[in-house]
């Protein structure tokens, strides 16, 4: 299974459009299994449902007065926003019967990252709370914050893109420096006029005040490198491309 760390994120709409290579050459065999993790430039990535809002329009600009690039994705859904301190994992593999294992990548992939956070003494399950940005059933969350046990914040969202003969998974997990993230967001889902909570934008530090996004990387490694291994593809790590 090759790994492509990137060491520096090209921007949103490249980021995006590479993500999108990467499934084209999956579904026509060029390629093996590939899982890219990379830290994002500032970006609220709307979905298909936010574009035909009438409100869009304000939100793109206030994303941009914000210093974070708008981009319209095609899979996910309501709005999210991330930035360096979150790392994006893209999860690709050519697969003959795509359709089959929708649900249960959702499942597994959200194990995956609970399981490393749990390696890092960061409780998190999966599930939605009420009132979170870019709702999801998958979303994994923790069940309280350092500051107030009683408030569950979502930690990461998750969406994936089907096509003939091969499928892509992504995975934003937010780790550091939250508030920025909670700022715009309310300032676009304002513009949109959906409704959410605020308090449930958090970030993994939060949790466990000092953990920074190096930590989180080398434990979501671990975890991947045990996926791949009973996949039969072979350890992730020790292949990584600076591209």
């Amino acid at each position: 299974m090759k790994l492509i760390r990137q060491r520096e994120s090209l921007g949103a709409e490249q980021d995006y459009r590479r993500a999108l290579s990467i499934l084209d050459a999956a579904r026509s065999g060029t390629t093996e299994p590939v899982l890219r993790v990379y830290q994002p430039r500032p970006t609220v990535a709307f979905g298909r449902r936010d574009e035909l809002n009438p409100g869009f329009g304000r939100a793109r600009q206030a994303a941009l007065d914000a210093a974070f690039t708008p981009l319209v994705r095609r899979v996910g859904g309501r709005a999210a926003a991330y930035h360096g301190g979150c790392l994006v994992i893209d999860h690709v593999e050519p697969d003959p019967d795509p359709k089959t294992g929708i649900q249960d990548r959702y499942r597994l992939f959200g194990d995956m990252v609970v399981a490393a956070l749990e390696e890092l003494e960061i409780p998190a399950q999966v599930g939605e709370i009420p009132g979170e940005y870019c709702a999801g059933e998958y979303s994994v969350h923790a069940p309280g914050t350092a500051s107030d046990p009683r408030q569950p914040v979502k930690l990461a969202g998750t969406a994936q893109r089907v096509v003939a003969g091969a499928w892509y998974f992504s995975t934003v997990l937010v780790i550091e420096e939250s508030e920025p993230l909670r700022g715009v967001l309310e300032d676009v889902y304002a513009c949109l006029g959906v409704p959410w909570d605020p308090a449930t934008a958090g970030c993994v530090a939060d949790i466990r005040p000092g953990t920074t996004v190096a930590q989180v990387e080398a434990a979501l490694m671990g975890v991947y490198d045990r996926y791949a291994t009973y996949m039969g593809y072979g350890p992730v790590t020790g292949h990584p491309d600076p591209s």
